[in-house]
């Protein structure tokens, strides 16, 4: 637990150290850290403690005085069983309650802490809304005292209509701030400066009028007095797929799985009518069509040599070479058009159907979770009684190596079934699945008090296939 605690605080050790918060809040936060701790820790701890303890059993010969008693490995293991399925129906209701609060805890402490300290929300690399303003900032380096050094700063600047009108670069800038002051200033240098102006007509909208400026010294000030009471224990109606329990996922899944649907037929649809593909054609009318047949007997019959001479493969060879080029043209701005119409339009589904996996896999994550502390605890409890070994020596390091192949392979599975690879119910339920049959085959193998491998059964096996082989050749 201590160690999965300590790589927490490893992680996040950048957004609180030097940020002038208080201990109290800190301490808040690896509070409610601890809960989605134990989907880690508790299935290690239970395959853990079995060994140890049946590796105790078996190496003080205590196991071989219950079987001389007739008791059987089964029956010493069943009070145990009992409290590994209570432990799992505990662990079910963490994952379903507990965890989803303490998610919503943590967002909303997070997002606390953001407004009255605005360089903890500031991460490198990616773009970060500035809470109390209507800019969002992206840098490339944080240095310096509470981070307030900025190195490659971009930032984008709302309009009072939502819209981003305004960029600016620059290559350093630096946060000043005072607990004695309501205002946040941000002094740039060595950038440039672009806005989108508003026409005050609406025929100047397509002249597409803008500012453009190079700066030496760039000062922003933004009134933060706003901030100055913010309540750390502020709730927001903010909810992923980690913030819900069993009941609301299964909800969504059923509601994003409908919207999805309706998006995707909406966008064909669009689509097929854009390419005037399966257009209904009605039947002309008696007028129309005599009107037709006029046409047709007035104008002379092709050929039957001209008619050879047209691509069989070719439309638009029946047309005159001045509309070629034209249908041609038409065609390819028609085609290019579509062709980015779905490529703009894969993004957002691509992020709809994440979402609708991530709903999925978090709903089986709680059952599987459930299971695999009973599952593990069948895997860890006959291996340390064949191993026959106690202590922290051997059984720790079988521990960890078959605990790691179970987080791992989870962990592959889960992001595999994020991105719409695998199903998403495979993904949640692969490692725990995988851990299934290892476990019915060391319980065997401990009831029938055999060795992990017997190497002279293979040998054996290999034997009885060989002369299998020469019965079949010689027949």
């Amino acid at each position: 637990m201590f160690i999965f605690i300590f790589q927490t605080i490893w992680l996040f050790i950048d957004d609180f150290a030097g940020k002038g918060l208080d201990i109290f809040i800190i301490g808040k936060f690896m509070f409610y850290l601890m809960p989605n701790l134990m989907e880690r820790v508790i299935p290690l701890t239970v395959l853990l403690s079995s060994i140890l303890t049946f590796g105790s059993f078996a190496e003080n010969y205590e196991f071989a005085a219950m079987k001389a008693s007739g008791i059987s490995l089964q029956r010493s293991m069943l009070s145990l069983i009992i409290f590994v399925t209570f432990l799992g129906g505990v662990t079910f209701y963490f994952a379903n309650n507990i965890i989803p609060l303490s998610e919503q805890k943590i967002y909303n402490l997070r997002r606390n802490i953001a407004k009255v300290k605005p360089a903890a929300i500031i991460s490198e690399g990616v773009f970060s809304d500035l809470e109390g303003t209507d800019m969002n900032m992206k840098v490339d380096r944080k240095h310096g005292e509470k981070d307030r050094f900025l190195e490659n700063v971009i930032i984008h600047q709302k309009s009072r209509t939502n819209v981003n009108t305004t960029v600016i670069k620059a290559e350093s800038g630096e946060l000043i701030s005072s607990e004695d002051s309501d205002l946040l200033q941000l002094v740039l240098k060595d950038g440039h400066y672009y806005k989108e102006m508003e026409p005050k007509s609406n025929k100047n909208k397509n002249k597409h009028p803008f500012t453009k400026a190079d700066f030496k010294t760039y000062t922003i000030n933004k009134d933060l007095s706003d901030l100055n009471n913010v309540d750390m224990n502020e709730e927001r109606d903010v909810s992923t797929d980690k913030m819900k329990n069993i009941s609301r996922l299964s909800k969504d899944i059923d509601s994003l799985k409908k919207d999805n649907i309706k998006v995707v037929n909406a966008f064909s649809k669009n689509i097929v009518n854009r390419m005037g593909a399966f257009m209904v054609v009605e039947k002309p009318d008696s007028i129309t069509m005599a009107r037709i047949e006029e046409k047709r007997a007035q104008k002379p019959r092709p050929r039957f040599s001209d008619l050879a001479q047209i691509p069989t493969d070719s439309i638009v060879a029946l047309f005159p070479e001045w509309q070629t080029a034209q249908i041609i043209g038409s065609a390819k701005t028609a085609t290019s058009n579509i062709l980015t119409t779905i490529k703009g339009k894969k993004k957002e589904l691509q992020l709809k159907y994440k979402i609708y996996n991530l709903h999925i896999l978090s709903l089986h994550k709680k059952y599987a979770l459930a299971l695999s502390c009973i599952i593990l605890f069948f895997v860890g409890a006959p291996l340390g009684a064949i191993i026959r070994k106690g202590g922290l020596g051997l059984p720790m390091v079988i521990a960890i190596v078959l605990f790691l192949t179970y987080y791992f392979i989870g962990v592959f599975a889960g992001n595999y079934a994020k991105e719409g690879n695998i199903d998403p119910v495979l993904g949640a339920w692969l490692s725990t699945c995988i851990m299934l049959p290892l476990g019915i085959f060391l319980t065997r193998r401990a009831t029938a008090d055999k060795g992990l491998i017997s190497i002279g059964s293979i040998i054996d096996y290999i034997k009885k296939l060989i002369t299998k082989k020469r019965k079949i050749s010689t027949t």
